[in-house]
């Protein structure tokens, strides 16, 4: 399942998305974590609506044993994290922000991405007013890629894998869930690694995928077919040549987390079966052809 809230940028978003998210709790048996969320979310909302660009959108993430709230915006401005150990800004009645969230929460941080950002926050059972907002953790997935990029180098002898009729509207709905998929379990290894240790694995194997992409060459016209509206496109990459294996390898996980996802209860939606053949053509796809076979082009249609 998955749960999500969008917002306008308005000042009665706020008890909106109260209210949304003690429901939501209540719904996975977790009332217990409502007064701690219901602050918690008030202030990320509110610093969404002052300092983040729309869509404002609300999520609950995680496990019932370990949900999490989110508060998603298109801005990629780092939040900026304000202690409030400090007994002159515990009194402050503006510009506390993140220091009220550390409080009510085990564990917070923020996601920065190309796309915007997520700031997110488990709520606490019982609230540690002595908590100082030093204790989260700001992930920015650009540099990450870069120094992951500089450390590797330039790839030697590039592998071309074609891709004919990519279903250009499917693959997007494919990605926009695997964005969800890898934040997902990046987040349960970062706090609960020896919980889920599929999480870790894949958590891993998305960065090397990702890095990889980084250093490939011909995805500038899958996005220009994107942008244009196209229904198919055929594509032509050149890869590093370890792509086509971790690409197989994350297609082979990607299936076990379907099974991780059910059997955990994760609170990410699972893929349709329209996702699924996707993901399993187009990671075959590097994979197969990665051994020297030909392309095989999309079997499926291409029905917005």
């Amino acid at each position: 399942m998955s749960t999500t809230l969008q917002l306008h940028p308005e000042p009665r978003s706020v008890g909106q998305a109260r209210a949304w998210v003690v429901d939501e709790l209540a719904t996975i048996g977790r009332e217990d974590l409502a007064d701690s969320a219901e602050l918690g979310v008030s202030e990320l909302v509110t610093n969404a609506i002052l300092h983040g660009d729309p869509p404002i959108v609300v999520r609950l993430g995680g496990t019932s044993a370990h949900p999490r709230v989110e508060v998603h915006d298109r801005s990629t401005m780092p939040p900026s994290v304000r202690d409030l150990t400090d007994d002159a800004q515990l009194m402050a009645t503006v510009g506390r922000g993140l220091g009220i969230v550390a409080m009510y929460s085990s564990t917070w941080g923020a996601e920065v991405s190309v796309g915007g950002k997520v700031v997110w926050f488990e709520p606490a059972v019982d609230p540690n007013v002595a908590r100082g907002a030093t204790n989260g953790e700001i992930f920015d997935l650009s540099r990450r890629l870069d120094a992951l990029v500089a450390a590797a180098g330039e790839p030697e002898g590039l592998v071309t894998v074609r891709l004919l009729g990519l279903p250009v509207r499917a693959f997007v709905r494919y990605r926009i869930w695997y964005e969800e998929l890898r934040r997902e379990l990046r987040l349960l290894a970062l706090n609960h690694g020896p919980d889920y240790p599929v999480a870790s694995e894949l958590s891993q194997l998305t960065l090397q995928v990702a890095r990889e992409h980084r250093q490939a060459r011909g995805f500038a016209p899958l996005d220009a077919a994107i942008a244009a509206g196209h229904a198919s496109v055929d594509l032509e990459f050149h890869v590093p040549p370890s792509m086509p294996a971790s690409m197989g390898r994350l297609k082979v996980m990607l299936e076990e987390a379907d099974a991780f996802c059910r059997e955990q209860q994760l609170l990410t939606v699972e893929p349709t079966h329209e996702l699924v053949m996707v993901r399993s053509w187009y990671h075959g796809e590097f994979e197969r052809q990665g051994w020297g076979e030909r392309a095989l082009p999309w079997p499926g249609g291409y029905d917005a």
